[in-house]
């Protein structure tokens, strides 16, 4: 998305006093959200579906993140974490939260297997790529 079109959903965005705008276009989504009048509008972009690929450790599975943020193995403090390492997991179960401007995202597994690995502290930022956690298929 060019930098003039960010412009003028800023300008629109400023001129009819909204506060957040999402737009999907050409495969992409992005948002537009402003804090307060003083702060400027945060652009934030929709991250893609986590990816796991094959270790090449004995055909293992590595969830990597598919964002900057902080990681949560559990929805709140002092709630169970998502999962545990020996738990067998399925497509579609969340695995852990990712929180990136002030933006809780839920990280699920896109191929099910059983959890070997747990990578990632409760509360460590995280990187693009990293691996979170290590699965063996079942």
């Amino acid at each position: 998305m060019e930098f003039e079109k960010l412009k003028e959903f800023i300008k629109f965005m400023n001129e009819n006093s909204l506060c957040e705008l999402e737009i999907e276009e050409e495969g992409k989504k992005i948002r537009l959200k402003k804090f307060s009048e003083n702060q400027p509008v945060v652009v934030s972009h929709i991250a893609q579906p986590v990816k796991e690929e094959k270790s090449a450790k004995e055909g293992l599975i590595e969830i990597k993140s598919p964002m900057v943020g902080t990681f949560y193995r559990a929805s709140s403090p002092g709630a169970k974490p998502y999962v545990e390492i020996g738990d067998v997991i399925k497509s579609g179960d969340v695995v852990c939260i990712i929180e990136a401007m002030k933006l809780m995202n839920e990280i699920k597994a896109e191929i099910g297997g059983k959890v070997t690995e747990v990578l990632v502290e409760n509360g460590q930022p995280v990187e693009f790529g990293q691996t979170l956690f290590v699965l063996e298929p079942v």
